[in-house]
């Protein structure tokens, strides 16, 4: 990718970002409920209609939608996404500081994941209608249709209520309470991307390029690891790219049942609470994560197949 694409990929991300801070905007702007007498009712006031008149003076509530949207972007611009209604800090100081819960939630469960479902694809695929394929497919299957939350809770109950190895309670972000939630998250995605790895080395076994090797002589083990493998990761990076992006959006489910400090959870209390900066500032968030991640893994597709490079 030249730096032609680059920058008109950016500009790209930038016209969706535009488009989307908009339309959360609006959708904030005409939701029921008046975030005034909500942050003043939680303070533990009286929503007076002076005292709201002014409160809503303070947070630029009174003027025109068109303003308060101008006003917004102009303070994301400068790295300013106001303050928070519930918890009386700046929206970024929340997002930072629920970032990193989270982020240390994502990469865990990820790797996890694909220390379990790599070895299964590939074992399911070599022993295709085999009894370890089978065996494989099965669990997957019971791994797919079984919730996360589920999951989440039988886990809980085992270690956390019968065998008090960590606190039911949860809000720490220690490595003994990182353990279960990572682990639900990598049971639910194992159960995918095992199948998604069998599919993709399956397809590169069929291809005219393997039939060639072993007629050559090579042996299975090398026709795997050196071609049938760096062919099968394409499309897994473009599905970890999107696990990666909706792992580091906050798994709410989740990290409400654990009580985790992350995104997730951050999300569902401002959503709870109408607070409508903290619900702009993560969709806002969100959306640049998606985007950015999805650049850096077109930017990826160079290295691991290089004639991709002149079709993206």
């Amino acid at each position: 990718m030249n730096k032609k694409q680059i920058g008109r990929r950016l500009l790209q991300i930038l016209i969706v970002l535009i488009g989307i801070s908009f339309f959360t905007f609006g959708l904030t702007y005409l939701s029921p409920g008046d975030p005034a007498e909500i942050m003043l009712t939680e303070c533990g006031n009286i929503p007076t209609p002076k005292l709201l008149e002014q409160t809503r003076a303070e947070l630029g509530l009174d003027k025109p939608f068109l303003t308060q949207y101008g006003n917004w972007v102009e303070g994301v611009l400068t790295g300013n996404m106001g303050k928070s209604y519930s918890m009386k800090v700046p929206v970024v100081q929340k997002l930072t500081a629920c970032f990193w819960p989270t982020l240390k939630l994502t990469l865990v469960s990820l790797l996890i994941m694909i220390v379990i479902s790599v070895p299964l694809g590939i074992l399911s695929a070599v022993y295709q209608n085999k009894w370890p394929d089978y065996l494989i497919r099965g669990i997957t299957f019971i791994g797919i249709s079984v919730p996360s939350f589920w999951i989440g809770l039988i886990l809980l109950s085992i270690f956390g209520v019968t065998l008090r190895w960590v606190s039911v309670s949860g809000g720490s972000t220690d490595f003994k309470a990182l353990i279960l939630p990572a682990i639900t998250l990598a049971i639910a995605m194992s159960a995918k991307y095992t199948r998604q790895v069998r599919i993709a080395v399956l397809n590169e076994l069929r291809q005219d390029y393997v039939i060639g090797a072993r007629m050559r002589g090579i042996k299975e083990r090398a026709i795997l690891w050196s071609h049938v493998m760096p062919n099968a990761m394409i499309p897994l990076v473009t599905l970890l790219g999107l696990s990666l992006g909706s792992l580091l959006g906050g798994t709410a489910v989740v990290e409400i049942i654990y009580n985790w400090p992350g995104m997730g959870s951050m999300a569902v209390k401002a959503i709870s609470c109408r607070d409508y900066p903290l619900v702009q500032g993560y969709v806002l968030w969100i959306s640049l994560l998606y985007m950015g991640i999805n650049l850096l893994i077109d930017l990826s597709y160079n290295s691991l197949d290089p004639r991709l490079k002149e079709e993206l």
